[in-house]
């Protein structure tokens, strides 16, 4: 197993060219299950391990996969896809394997998913995905660890979510391309990575309107063609890179992302005491001397990110006063801050609420990656601190970040990947 060792403090400066975004990218690919003749080719995937799964994921139902890892370009042939079953063995690796319900039902007339797995990050959930199916006429049943669903063709109608649901709103949107009548999605995620999956399935012949706002409505496509798309940047990336330049006093520029997609983000960076500049695809950032201490809530698009929280948490260790941070998204997503207790932040977390209070400096220890986005915020931890630092469980950090350890090494970082 992979650890990184990281000598600190660094002082991150240089460009940086962002991969493609993992969160738009897998629901693309797995949407690309619902063309049914041709090879589509799809630009910009991100070699990550989560891309590596869902390949297998298409090949075990019958679709034909090639990744060309360095170039980033795959391509999908879904012409001959048989089995309707995925399987436990590759589910529990990612949540994301659940994405292909939606197509499966859609091609198939039915689907035998297992509830999936991936970072433990307290509950989330199936339970919008079942329901919403099932209105659209679908017969979803439980049965011995899978979601059974039956129905083809599915019927139109009008899909209302409690909670704006990033997942359930893709899949919804993979169950409704083909129904037999218009479906209304109300309250659906508005996220950066909905809007890049409706526009492929546009791109493909899909009638969707309105994605990147609450109401999403889908006219009945009879059938959907072979595309060649291109997966927008990956935002929480670049804002991991931003977040270290400002951790590390440093002078980092972030290309190849929609700097709008980061408008909160840098917000809060501002609040912090960060210059920003740029354009609409390009960001740079200067640190400041001292951190200001700042207040973040993480919410669904476009509030700040929960998967940007702990680097949020990471910044606040080592800023001047004290931070309160409160995780509206999920139940258990605080993992990170006894890691960085580890290095010496003086955090105090009770139920979905965290007290920072900044200390002067960090200081090098060994610690561990519980999830991906936690990880990624210790390593800007491990950045910041003095002496030198150990972290463990690195895996976790490969299903999101491409060579992190690479891409910081190069901005001046003292990292590197190590077998334990």
């Amino acid at each position: 197993m992979d650890k990184f060792v990281v000598k600190g403090p660094a002082k991150l400066k240089g460009s940086v060219r962002c991969c493609g975004s993992k969160n738009a990218a897998l629901p693309i690919i797995a949407g690309a299950l619902l063309i049914e003749r041709g090879e589509s080719v799809i630009r910009n995937v991100p070699p990550l391990r989560d891309i590596y799964t869902i390949i297998k994921m298409l090949e075990y139902v019958g679709a034909k996969v090639t990744y060309d890892a360095r170039r980033k370009v795959m391509t999908v042939d879904a012409s001959h896809i048989t089995e309707s079953t995925a399987p436990y063995e590759l589910m529990r690796q990612m949540r994301a394997s659940f994405l292909v319900l939606g197509p499966l039902l859609s091609r198939l007339g039915e689907a035998r998913i297992s509830l999936p797995g991936g970072c433990s990050l307290g509950a989330r959930p199936v339970d919008y995905h079942i329901k919403a199916f099932g209105q659209l006429g679908a017969k979803v049943q439980m049965k011995a660890g899978y979601v059974v669903a039956k129905g083809k063709p599915l019927e139109g109608g009008t899909i209302y979510f409690d909670r704006p649901s990033h997942t359930g709103t893709e899949n919804l949107l993979f169950g409704a391309v083909f129904a037999k009548g218009s479906t209304r999605i109300v309250n659906a995620a508005c996220d950066p990575e909905i809007v890049d999956v409706a526009n492929f399935l546009n791109a493909a012949g899909a009638k969707i309107h309105g994605a990147g706002t609450p109401y999403i409505v889908v006219e009945p496509a009879r059938r959907l063609s072979a595309v060649d798309y291109r997966v927008s940047g990956d935002r929480l990336v670049a804002a991991t890179y931003l977040y270290g330049a400002a951790m590390t006093r440093g002078d980092v520029e972030v290309t190849g992302i929609d700097t709008g997609s980061l408008t909160v983000v840098t917000e809060k960076l501002a609040e912090m005491g960060c210059k920003l500049s740029g354009t609409k695809s390009k960001i740079r950032l200067k640190g400041p001397r001292k951190l200001k201490a700042t207040n973040l809530v993480t919410f669904p698009y476009p509030g700040f990110p929960t998967d940007l929280q702990a680097c949020g948490m990471a910044a606040a260790t080592i800023s001047s006063g004290t931070s309160g941070i409160r995780e509206t998204v999920f139940t258990d997503r605080f993992s990170h801050a006894m890691e960085l207790r580890r290095l010496g932040a003086d955090i105090v977390t009770t139920g979905g609420e965290a007290v920072v209070h900044g200390v002067e400096s960090l200081t090098g220890a060994e610690v561990m990656a519980p999830d991906i986005r936690a990880g990624a915020g210790i390593v800007l931890a491990c950045l910041a601190a003095q002496g030198t630092s150990e972290v463990l469980r690195v895996y976790h950090i490969d299903r999101g970040y491409d060579r992190l350890e690479e891409k910081l090494a190069s901005l001046g970082a003292d990292i590197a990947r190590v077998a334990s």
